[in-house]
């Protein structure tokens, strides 16, 4: 952007200046610590609440501050930058926004936007793999579902056409089941849509099929490098043609997996492949043919954008890595470089809160499990890999439990995470200490609310020793969250809110985000006297957060920044 100052022409980036100016009424010095409670939302309050089931009383003491130090923000939707109010939040969108201090464009409404303008077929990334159109193979990986969280059906299915426009003629897709952020059981559904759809595309002479699939949490979609397994299932299925089940299609493969075990969860179904009438499997990634991973949130493709991109690999044995053309629907890590080649651009995010605080010797300490660390670090500081300074700031990842469902121990690590951070604080050497608790979302979305009402109190208990060592070196605390989860774990009425329930009387499980708000809380023996939230921002979001723990620091926030949340009282 550029403007002119008496005659002369200044670009706004070069005159940017990093240094912000002192708050006038809010004094510096006071450490603060910044707790993100993960899918921490405010529902209905009723029994299949489990944040209101569960025994939450430090909590409940802090909501009794409302209006001045309690309230609601808007965590999905348009304020975190998606296309439209019913899309709900998710943690790359809410930490983005948390960390950036503004609205972005995010990958759903990139896509969408690309999509529709036709400029998704102009960039290099198109016309890179449109060299394999005439005698190869173009394969799509990606997370079948229209959960918008990850990727979206739709998407998939306008971009299956638009090859096969532009001369692609042989097609296959490698699924990865949700049940996540849709209802579990609506796999099928996806898959048939599918299927459907290939089905007209080889009526007009494509060579289109499913030719692998497998469950999230089961094949590809790992993230933070917690469990390398899960992507080698997927690679082995999708570039060798290996899994423990061979079915004759998808639809069998979903059936015959469920008679296995009828309590099979979409996204835990194990790794399978599509065979032929021979035994060969139908759709192997070989030389010279693309690749596209179809999702357009990053975190949960990095680590299969590194199996199919990078030549020095020592994470499991990729056998003979095929020399194909790979590009992901978004660049998923742009200080990596990974991919080299995509689709769309990402939203361009700078000037980030991170950045700030640092130029303002403002020394860091950001903490979470495995499950969310690149959450707190990454995702917050604009999706930038690394420290802005190694002096000022220090990221500690503490490793999520591996190799069992997170309904199984559902108090995760909140407590050891608590005790770090008490740590950092204690140790005077840090002015920020940020966590992520990530129990309200991970264990959330395994539809269990016993295991989500556990988990849930095991938050709040790690609250209250946070917030107990704030105390002592009289410091400040602010309290959010990135977007709902916990607060809902039954699929509801739209009009009425009352639970809906299946043909046995059974109530319908939700395992998904939410469009609820969520709560932001501030205190602190440091906070001064007259330090309330504003009544004159009722639709706040997200992105207000960040001029807020800005003001807390006793600066006055970027002026681009969304407005702060408090108001000093005389």
């Amino acid at each position: 952007m550029n403007f002119e100052v008496q005659g002369i022409r200044v670009n706004i980036s070069r005159a940017h200046r990093w240094k912000l100016r002192p708050h006038p009424k809010i004094r510096q010095g006071k450490k603060l610590m910044v707790i993100i409670l993960d899918g921490w939302g405010e529902q209905i309050p009723d029994e299949y609440n489990a944040i209101h089931v569960a025994k939450t009383p430090m909590m409940d003491e802090l909501k009794k501050t409302a209006p001045d130090r309690w309230r609601l923000l808007r965590a999905h939707g348009l304020s975190v930058g998606l296309p439209s109010d019913e899309d709900m939040g998710n943690s790359e969108v809410g930490h983005n926004a948390l960390g950036a201090g503004r609205i972005f464009e995010q990958g759903a409404g990139l896509v969408d936007s690309a999509l529709k303008t036709g400029k998704i077929y102009e960039g290099e990334g198109f016309k890179y793999i449109q060299q394999a159109f005439a005698k190869n193979t173009v394969h799509f990986v990606g997370l079948l579902s229209d959960g918008g969280v990850h990727s979206r059906a739709n998407q998939l299915s306008a971009l299956l056409k638009g090859c096969v426009n532009r001369g692609a003629k042989r097609l296959r897709v490698h699924v990865l089941l949700d049940g996540r952020d849709v209802a579990p059981g609506s796999a099928i559904k996806y898959v048939e849509a599918l299927e459907s759809e290939l089905e007209e595309l080889r009526k007009g002479g494509i060579d289109a099929w499913i030719a692998s699939g497998g469950g999230r949490m089961a094949v590809t979609m790992d993230r933070y490098e917690n469990d390398w397994s899960i992507v080698k299932r997927g690679y082995d299925a999708q570039v060798k043609g290996e899994a423990p089940h061979k079915f004759s299609s998808c639809g069998e493969a979903l059936k015959k997996l469920l008679e296995m075990d009828p309590k099979l969860n979409d996204q835990y179904f194990p790794p399978f492949v599509i065979i032929d009438s021979i035994g060969q499997p139908i759709g192997p990634i070989v030389d010279d043919d693309a690749v596209v991973t179809f999702n357009f949130r990053a975190d949960r493709m990095v680590m299969a954008a590194k199996a199919f991109e990078l030549e020095i690999f020592d994470k499991f044995d990729r056998g003979k890595l095929p020399k194909i053309k790979y590009v992901g629907m978004l660049q998923y890590d742009s200080d990596l470089k990974l991919p080299k080649k995509y689709l769309v651009s990402p939203p361009q995010i700078d000037k980030t809160s991170g950045e700030y605080l640092i130029h303002n010797n403002i020394k860091t300490f950001a903490c979470s499990e495995t499950v969310k660390f690149g959450h707190v670090t990454f995702v917050w500081n604009g999706n930038r890999s690394g420290q802005f300074s190694h002096s000022m700031e220090k990221y500690v990842q503490i490793p999520s439990d591996v190799g069992i469902a997170f309904n199984m121990k559902p108090e995760m690590k909140a407590i050891a995470i608590a005790e770090k951070a008490c740590d950092a604080l204690a140790s005077g050497k840090w002015d920020q200490v940020r966590v992520n608790l990530a129990n309200g979302d991970m264990v959330g979305h395994t539809g269990d609310l016993n295991a989500t009402v556990i988990g849930c109190e095991a938050v709040d208990q790690a609250v209250k020793i946070m917030l107990d060592a704030v105390e002592v070196v009289g410091g400040i605390f602010l309290i959010t969250a990135d977007h709902g989860n916990g607060e809902d774990m039954v699929k509801r009425n739209l009009k009425t809110g009352a639970p809906i329930l299946d043909k046995g009387g059974k109530f319908q499980v939700l395992t998904s985000h939410t469009c609820n708000p969520v709560p932001i809380i501030i205190g602190g023996k440091g906070l001064q006297k007259g330090v309330r939230f504003r009544r004159d921002l009722p639709g706040a979001g997200l992105a207000n957060v960040a001029a807020t723990f800005i003001n807390l620091h006793g600066f006055e926030a970027p002026w681009d920044y969304e407005p702060s949340l408090i108001e000093v009282l005389d």
